[in-house]
């Protein structure tokens, strides 16, 4: 393998790059709007819920729960009507409807049971899950704290004091952040590389290529470099100025390790890319395959559920995949804080399946141009 060959086919990967618009603004996207968008407004948590209240107590008691519930977690609460409940419900006006019966604080200090209708709009799933245990708590902490004022604390024989490392402030755009970043990487490192062979193949230059004095490797090697070279500017961009600049985040490790941990990542990926666009016969197909190979790949490695909440196969599986220990090492270091004595074991494990992806995907390759 001759250097200058790799060089100078990887630059010429570079000028088609910048002369494809619409990867351009992919890159573009993926990097900036997409990871801010997704990291400040994740659907699966609870933010600015709308909940209505009926106060038919209008009493202290029913005036303190209607107090309790303020953003971020729930919007202000709208004081409605009792008719008006099932009319926004059904309208989708509201996702939380409480109903706070009367006499409700005259039972409450008779030691009677009093019952509060909570009404939950299920079509919204994600939030009528996590709102609802939120309004129990909420529900719970003011009716003994109003209780108490009447009939003296109650002493707990606990005391559980509460610590909440690497993300002191529960910040759901932090964890948003970093997992958005490898989703992105992973993503434009598969797609970069395989859109750049079958680039080469729909406009014929495949064949231009095959005539000169280069080889398979060179070709492989060269789409390999240039290609993951873009992904890791970009990732680095998109680290500094929207996950640490835009969004807050704090980085508590090194960087630099960091982007070693990336290159390594992207090396793998670069030449899954290589094998699935030997596999694809046209963009669409290319496509196609990428939503197969993509989305387990970003579900099963740790990336949005812990890897401890699957089935132990599917952990043994996932070994084998890149993204399962990027994964770790991007929390490890960014999260924690962890040196290179502590994701060493990632390190290897991606420059090893690097290397068997680059082979395997080498003889595929070899086959594809014959």
């Amino acid at each position: 393998m001759r250097a200058g060959n790799v060089l100078q086919l990887g630059v010429k990967e570079l000028r088609g790059l910048a002369r494809d618009a619409t990867l351009i603004g992919l890159i573009v996207y993926s990097f900036t709007l997409s990871i801010y968008s997704g990291s400040s407004t994740q659907p699966e948590t609870l933010n600015r819920a709308a909940i209505a209240i009926v106060d038919e107590d209008q009493s202290p008691a029913s005036s303190r729960i209607a107090t309790a519930f303020y953003p971020p977690y729930f919007s202000v609460p709208r004081l409605i009507s009792r008719h008006e409940m099932d009319r926004r419900m059904d309208a989708g006006l509201d996702t939380f409807a409480l109903d706070i019966p009367p006499d409700f604080q005259r039972d409450l200090l008779a030691g009677r049971l009093p019952t509060i209708q909570l009404n939950i709009d299920a079509t919204r799933m994600s939030q009528a899950f996590t709102g609802g245990g939120y309004i129990q708590t909420i529900l719970s902490s003011e009716i003994g704290e109003f209780l108490n004022r009447y009939r003296g604390a109650t002493t707990v024989s606990v005391d559980l004091a509460l610590r909440s490392r690497f993300n002191q402030e529960l910040n759901k755009s932090w964890f948003g952040a970093v997992t958005n970043v490898i989703s992105s990487i992973t993503m434009l490192a598969i797609v970069l590389t395989g859109a750049a062979l079958i680039r080469e193949r729909e406009h014929g230059t495949i064949e231009h290529l095959l005539v000169m004095p280069v080889t398979p490797l060179e070709i492989m090697v060269s789409k390999i470099w240039s290609m993951g070279l873009v992904v890791l500017v970009a990732s680095a961009f998109s680290l500094v100025f929207v996950v640490h600049g835009a969004l807050g985040a704090p980085i508590e490790g090194s960087p630099a390790l960091f982007l070693l941990g990336a290159a390594l990542h992207i090396f793998a990926s670069t030449c899954l890319g290589i094998f699935l666009a030997t596999v694809a016969n046209s963009m669409p197909q290319f496509g196609l395959l990428l939503m197969m190979v993509l989305l387990p790949l970003q579900v099963l490695s740790g990336n949005v559920t812990p890897r401890e909440s699957m089935p132990p196969i599917i952990q043994d599986i996932m070994l084998a995949a890149p993204n399962t220990h990027f994964v770790q090492l991007s929390q490890a270091i960014l999260f924690r804080g962890a040196g290179i004595d502590v994701i060493w074991p990632q390190l290897a494990a991606l420059l090893t399946i690097g290397v068997l992806f680059f082979f395997f995907s080498l003889q595929r390759f070899r086959t594809f141009l014959r």
